[in-house]
């Protein structure tokens, strides 16, 4: 079955960076599309970024547009999210999901995904 892993997690200062990794396995995903979601303590899960494993086309959420970077590597079946220039406000639990479908229909929530991994912390000080 399908296994998300996630790591990279942590504690940064406000204006620093972290990457995300997530290691997807179980399956091969060519016609499926990864994810970030990221959940604050009292508020919905949030889409962050998603990439579309065939094309490589990705989506953002404008809060986190021209911070965050997500990237493939398809030898390794691994997803990352490069998170530079980041706030108090992105602190949260961050998710790694995967379903069949595009980056678009992800992002859209036309898609909701079917695997998600167990979550890594990511906490930002002021």
């Amino acid at each position: 079955q399908v296994q998300l892993v996630e790591s990279g997690g942590g504690l940064v200062q406000s204006g620093g960076s972290l990457r995300l990794s997530c290691a997807a396995s179980g399956r091969t995903f060519s016609t499926f599309a990864m994810a970030w979601f990221r959940q604050a303590p009292g508020k919905e899960r949030d889409f962050v970024a998603a990439i579309t494993w065939s094309t490589l086309a990705t989506y953002y959420a404008d809060s986190v547009k021209g911070r965050f970077t997500i990237s493939l590597d398809n030898a390794g079946n691994t997803v990352f999210l490069q998170m530079n220039g980041l706030k108090p406000e992105d602190t949260a639990v961050y998710y790694c999901a995967t379903d069949f479908g595009t980056a678009k229909t992800i992002a859209t929530r036309t898609v909701e995904p079917g695997y998600w991994g167990q979550g890594t912390q990511v906490t930002v000080s002021s």
